[in-house]
């Protein structure tokens, strides 16, 4: 609940004159799914790069930043880790017609510390919970944040998420769970193959098979509130065959 609250207050401060000057002077601002710090970073500097003032960008859990529009942030763009948060937004009438885009995908995977990695198989009925010993699972929210839904699904169609479930460490996002992971202090986690590539401190254990979990998706949209006249431009160029580049560059799929 903190933490939402202080990501409500950094996103005001980010639209204040004071934090980034006039909106002249600053690219339009863009709520990302905490997935996405890296790509969409080197995105936003190759836009810049072209002449246009960089986009400002705000990263958090999708479930998070689709509270915040529908509470009446003023963003321009929407990037969201799931169909599901997008729709929310949609349906509540604040995604300009037209404009929502599949624009990556993304795939599944355990991890586990460097420095004391577990050996697991991932398949059904695998023995999870013996490989935790007293340690706990790390992911994402499996209620309400992207990673953390798509994670349940994987473990509950392997079979295996009874055994598991009182033994979650819950992340406000998919970065908060791979963090665990890396600081040691959980034995395995479950992120995105492009959280784990862009992370020190951590092995890729296996991959969940795609069938085991809903296809993961990243929409983006152009937001009622946006004011920005280069937020169009802005959402083209990362839909591009040169945006899609960028994102492919670390390790995100086709949609």
């Amino acid at each position: 609940m903190i933490q939402r609250f202080l990501c409500a207050i950094a996103l005001f401060l980010l639209m204040t004159p004071t934090a980034q000057g006039a909106p002249s002077n600053r690219g339009p601002l863009v709520l990302a799914a905490a997935s996405m710090q890296e790509a969409m970073t080197a995105a936003a500097e190759a836009w810049a790069r072209q002449g246009h003032a960089r986009p400002v960008l705000s990263f958090a859990g999708s479930s998070a930043l689709a509270r915040q529009i529908r509470a009446g942030a003023p963003a321009d763009l929407f990037l969201s880790a799931d169909d599901d948060w997008m729709r929310d937004v949609e349906q509540a009438g604040f995604v300009v017609r037209g404009t929502r885009t599949n624009m990556v995908g993304n795939r599944l995977v355990l991890v586990t510390p460097n420095r004391k990695p577990v050996r697991l198989r991932i398949g059904r009925a695998m023995p999870i919970a013996r490989a935790l010993g007293n340690g706990r699972l790390a992911m994402a929210n499996p209620d309400s944040v992207p990673a953390g839904k798509y994670g349940k699904a994987a473990l509950t169609s392997l079979g295996v998420w009874p055994s598991v479930a009182g033994r979650i460490a819950r992340g406000d996002n998919v970065r908060a769970a791979l963090a665990l992971v890396q600081r040691g202090e959980v034995p395995l986690g479950i992120v995105y193959a492009t959280d784990a590539r862009v992370a020190s401190g951590v092995a890729i254990v296996g991959a969940f098979p795609a069938r085991s979990h809903p296809p993961i998706h990243y929409p983006i949209a152009r937001l009622t509130s946006s004011r920005h006249r280069e937020a169009e431009a802005f959402r083209r160029f990362l839909l591009s065959s040169t945006g899609r580049a960028i994102f492919t560059r670390y390790g995100f799929t086709a949609p």
